[in-house]
């Protein structure tokens, strides 16, 4: 039972000390050691620091940061002091974080230096924001993070809130439309930690994290933020571009035990040559993918390759991390595996009602850990959460023995023939082809304006483009799926256009489709 008086950050920080885990290890940084204890003086002196600039409760920052030692402060220091930490991507432009300064009304950024340079472009344009801090060199009207934090004191008393009170936003990615900041509460990380921290990556002290989803999505902040922290783990941070080569330097470097990925990191790494003999993954106990479906033939691969079976699952920013996983020993590749303790799913079709075992309906979840609502958004909190259950957006099928099964998002699924054609599904079919690194699947119109499926193919090293592999690539889906599923065209790309957390952007497919040239392979 979560107590009603909660600061979140009391308990993922200050309790290790409180238990005298205060000289444990928490991060591994760029050759940095930082205890439990080290971690919380940062926390309370970048807390100090948001007082003396005139933070209050339910105030807004937000981080514009790498992973590093400097987010974790920012965030939890933050938060101890009732305001409301927004870890914000990176690599967003300049208009979509004018966009978030302005939606959010937040009165202080904190920023590495590279990216306060962005916020610089548009702070003209942002006339509630006061403070510009940056981790780093700080330029005319910035204040430098590490001299803003050495005048203040390492103790710091929480702000009185309770499990209810808002603890952090997150804006969701924007595949489609204007972000949207999803209101978390002090108690929702828990519930996580308590449900696929516990039961899924049965995570202990003894553990080890490394995630090549950043901090900054909600994926990557329960990766290797608070469920490290939960239990009193430790993180390895690594802020650079998640390089294959570079992610498997890291793996054998620092020997994690939990390793996160995206579906499309995975089958990045194993493009990397003898990656299997170079770098030495025996540390690693589990392995686990989220953000899109991961194909069975990269599950598959990825077995043969290192012996580590991938644990994939499905969350979302609305629920703060995973409700649906597969499990240690009970993996069926290609399914998004089974509830998660403290969840309850159903699958309705568009008038709400129950769809049958192994027929397709829209996804709608519950749990605890789902957010409040969208920020200043009430049409679109409407439309997605109903009372206790939260739409997700995504179509799927669940089998006789609870396993779930994607089928595409409610937007993204193809009518062709008259029955409906998941884009995963063919687009695992294309990945299980020696030729194929990933593809995207979106529906086009043949000649006669039937939509049909169209492939756009990311081929793999050694494999050039030709009619003749059209033609194989084809044959190849057609062994291995229903006639009408297979991709009437075939598009070889460089690389598929994506998301920062590693989604394919549909729309974009879908808008290079209409521009494709598709006479003659009708």
């Amino acid at each position: 039972m979560i107590p009603r008086d909660l600061n979140a950050a009391c308990w993922f920080v200050d309790r290790h000390a409180e238990e005298g885990r205060d000289g444990r290890l928490a991060i591994i940084h760029e050759g940095r050691r930082l205890s439990y204890g080290e971690v919380a003086s940062g926390v309370n002196r970048l807390g100090n620091a948001l007082v003396r600039l005139g933070v209050s409760i339910e105030q807004r920052v937000v981080l514009l940061l790498p992973d590093s030692p400097e987010f974790v402060s920012s965030f939890w220091g933050a938060m101890k002091i009732g305001a409301v930490p927004i870890p914000t991507n990176t690599l967003l432009k300049p208009h979509d974080l004018e966009y978030i300064l302005r939606d959010s009304r937040a009165a202080v950024v904190i920023a590495s230096a590279p990216h306060a340079a962005r916020v610089e472009e548009v702070r003209s344009r942002v006339p509630g924001l006061k403070h510009v801090v940056v981790a780093g060199e700080a330029g005319p009207g910035q204040l430098a993070y590490d001299a803003l934090v050495a005048a203040e004191s390492a103790e710091l008393e929480p702000a009185a809130t309770t499990r209810d009170d808002v603890a952090f936003w997150l804006y969701t990615s924007g595949t489609t439309g204007t972000p949207k900041a999803a209101v978390h509460l002090h108690h929702d990380m828990l519930v996580c930690c308590e449900g696929f921290g516990r039961h899924v990556l049965e995570i202990g002290p003894d553990d080890r994290t490394f995630s090549v989803a950043k901090l900054f999505f909600a994926y990557g902040l329960g990766n290797a933020l608070y469920f490290p922290f939960h239990v009193g783990a430790s993180t390895v941070l690594y802020p650079g571009r998640p390089e294959p080569a570079k992610v498997f330097e890291v793996i054998a470097r620092e020997r994690p035990t939990l390793f996160y990925a995206v579906p499309t990191a995975y089958a990045a790494m194993l493009q990397v040559p003898d990656a299997e003999r170079l770098y030495d993954l025996t540390s690693v106990r589990i392995c686990s993918s989220a953000g899109e479906p991961l194909p069975k033939a990269i599950y598959d691969r990825w077995l043969q390759k290192f012996g580590i079976e991938i644990l994939d699952g499905i969350g979302s920013t609305e629920m703060c991390h995973t409700f649906i996983a597969n499990r240690r020993g009970s993996v069926r590749p290609g399914s998004s595996g089974t509830l998660v303790p403290g969840y309850d799913a159903k699958l309705v079709d568009e008038d709400g009602r129950e769809v049958g075992v192994g027929e397709v309906g829209n996804l709608v979840v519950k749990g605890d850990s789902a957010c409040a609502c969208y920020w200043n958004q009430h049409e679109r909190t409407k439309q997605t959460i109903e009372g206790e259950w939260v739409r997700t957006g995504d179509k799927y099928s669940r089998d006789a023995d609870g396993y779930f099964w994607y089928a595409g998002r409610t937007d993204d699924m193809i009518k062709a023939g008259g029955m409906w054609v998941s884009p995963a599904e063919v687009e695992g079919a294309l990945a299980a082809h020696p030729a194929v690194v990933e593809a995207g699947v979106v529906g086009a119109a043949d000649k006669d304006e039937l939509v049909k499926p169209l492939a756009f193919v990311v081929l793999a090293r050694g494999h050039a483009a030709t009619p003749a592999l059209v033609a194989e690539l084809q044959a190849f889906v057609k062994e291995r799926l229903a006639p009408y599923k297979y991709p009437r065209w075939i598009v070889f790309v460089d690389e598929l256009p994506k998301t920062a957390t590693g989604k394919i952007q549909r729309f974009k497919l879908r808008e290079a489709a209409r521009q494709t040239d598709r006479k003659g392979h009708n």
